[in-house]
């Protein structure tokens, strides 16, 4: 399967696809932060 294939040390290293993965991360962290904003607002701040 591709998920448990061993990194090639041979393969250039692409930028594009460490902005990608920074952006997504970033962008599940404030998702994440904004659900919990809104389930503590519904239920302490009523």
């Amino acid at each position: 399967m591709y998920l448990f294939r061993k990194k090639d040390p041979n393969r250039p290293i692409n930028i594009n696809l460490k902005i990608m993965h920074v952006i997504n991360a970033i962008a599940i962290t404030v998702f994440v932060a904004g659900i919990l904003w809104k389930l503590i607002d519904l239920i302490f701040l009523k």
